[in-house]
């Protein structure tokens, strides 16, 4: 007997998510009849969606979400949205957007909050059409924490099970009774740190401490900082603001890649679960070493001028920026030396805490692999001891430490495929890039970073990659945003059969 996945419910479900999306897309709207720029790729995109998704939610008459059909259902949705996304800068049609694939990179790019962009020439897009971009990100980083508490972890998948030993929180998932009241739970969470974000960015625009911050950065920017996506309507990014702009944005990204779980602990006055929590510690640890480091590098490098306070803000900022997964910048790391560089790029494949927005590998994996080897190598040597695992007191269980093994081998091995095609297609098909750049860009985009080196750096474009490299990094960042293990799970035969 065989027993097919129902894929018509899920496919409901994307068309159920695919209706509301229209909600957001009202927001550029309004922006674009303030501005008196054009209306009709917002009219377009919400009438699309409209359409597609009630034509999707009719497929079924029932719906049951079973595990099979979740994860054919969180594999769509990325894809849905990112093609529905895109509407708007097709139809709009300037600049790099005129190009359909730049559309579905551009999108892609925002949904899954990795902030790679192909724009060239700011300048010559839409406010509204920036501002979409800009909320395409702040959904993306709302999705997935919701995802990634609500359904990823019902499915095992996403650290899940790490995140309940290191929370001390028997299924995440269920904080409160329900999935519904555990989703809004955490929308408020994260709704909170952007209005907050939002209020002292303009805040210090008023007192004279930030004068470029207009009301307009002030709502752009923080939507792709709690969300740590990085996109923004500024060129220089937030090296266009002042130092005070640039030190308050730090703490604001180190937030939204801290597990919202243990915040929301926190809110709640419970203070030891962030004192137990080794994952934190760990996390805070690699952010200083890091910023350190990088510091050091700077401070000894002749070609880099500045004051003690320029190098520590540039070289926290960047680490920060980098290791959450963000993207933001204060300053072209493209001039930097070579070390300086390299230690950025080490920082790519760390990222945030579990049962955050960031995205890459994550810390409480690496910290896990790191204990379960000292662990591994002292029972060479004393072979009859048996010893567990344990993170924050609790037993990490062997079949969550062989999942961790596996994820960071697979994801490896993808970002070492990635590498591969990239240097194969920029040397027939340009641009003329490097080793380093082409395993940047790899990184940037599977793990989600944004911007990498050389042209796609942290002021550059991915727009002279081509087409069929830009389609490969728009699966890449497709399946490293929902972890890589819903797309393998649909590669394999049993999946579609008992």
């Amino acid at each position: 007997m065989r027993i097919r996945v129902d894929w018509r419910a899920s496919c409901s479900f994307v068309g159920t998510i695919l209706k509301w999306l229209a909600v957001p897309l009202a927001v550029p709207l309004v922006v674009a009849l303030l501005y008196d720029e054009p209306l009709t790729p917002f009219l377009a995109a919400i009438i699309t969606t409209l359409v597609v998704g009630f034509a999707l939610e009719h497929l079924a008459a029932e719906r049951e979400l079973g595990h099979r059909e979740a994860f054919l259902m969180v594999a769509l949705t990325w894809l849905a949205i990112a093609l529905m996304g895109a509407i708007p800068f097709v139809v709009a049609g300037r600049g790099a957007f005129s190009h359909p694939v730049n559309a579905l990179f551009e999108s892609t790019s925002g949904i899954t909050t990795t902030g790679a962009t192909v724009i060239v020439d700011f300048e010559l897009h839409a406010r509204s059409i920036m501002l979409w971009r800009q909320l395409v990100q702040w959904l993306g980083g709302l999705g997935i924490l919701v995802l990634a508490t609500a359904v990823l972890s019902e499915l095992g998948v996403g650290g899940a099970q790490l995140m309940e030993t290191e929370t001390r929180t028997r299924d995440v998932h269920k904080l409160t009774p329900r999935i519904e009241e555990t989703a809004r739970l955490l929308s408020t969470l994260y709704v909170g740190l952007t209005v907050l974000q939002m209020v002292v960015f303009y805040g210090l625009h008023l007192v004279g401490f930030a004068p470029d911050m207009t009301l307009y950065d002030a709502v752009a920017h923080p939507l792709t900082t709690v969300s740590t996506s990085g996109f923004s309507p500024q060129p220089l990014s937030i090296g266009a603001f002042s130092p005070a702009i640039q030190w308050v944005t730090i703490p604001f990204m180190t937030l939204g890649a801290t597990s919202f779980v243990l915040l929301y602990f926190l809110l709640q006055g419970d203070t030891a679960r962030f004192r137990r929590s080794e994952e934190f510690r760990f996390y805070v640890s690699l952010l200083v070493l890091f910023s350190g480091a990088v510091g050091v590098v700077l401070a000894s490098d002749a070609e880099f001028p500045g004051s003690v306070e320029e190098v520590l803000r540039h070289a926290t900022f960047q680490v920060v920026s980098i290791m959450t997964t963000t993207g933001f910048a204060t300053v072209d790391f493209n001039a930097w030396s070579a070390s300086a560089k390299h230690l950025l790029f080490v920082c790519m494949f760390i990222g945030g805490m579990a049962g955050s927005t960031t995205c890459s590998i994550k810390v409480l994996r690496w910290l896990v692999v790191l204990k379960a080897f000292r662990r591994d190598l002292f029972t060479s040597s004393h072979p009859s001891v048996i010893q567990p695992v344990r993170l924050s007191g609790e037993v990490v269980s062997e079949e969550a430490i062989r999942d961790i093994y596996a994820y960071t081998l697979i994801s490896l091995c993808f970002f070492a495929a990635a590498t591969v095609f990239l240097v194969i297609d920029t040397a027939r098909d340009g641009p003329d890039i490097g080793e380093f750049d082409a395993m940047g860009a790899a990184a940037a985009t599977f793990f989600n970073i944004g911007p990498a080196f050389g042209i796609a750096g942290p002021f550059g474009s991915y727009e002279p990659f081509s087409n069929t490299a830009k389609l490969a990094m728009v699966v890449l960042m497709w399946v490293g945003r929902i972890e890589i293990i819903p797309v393998l799970v649909l590669l394999t035969p049993s999946y579609w059969r008992t």
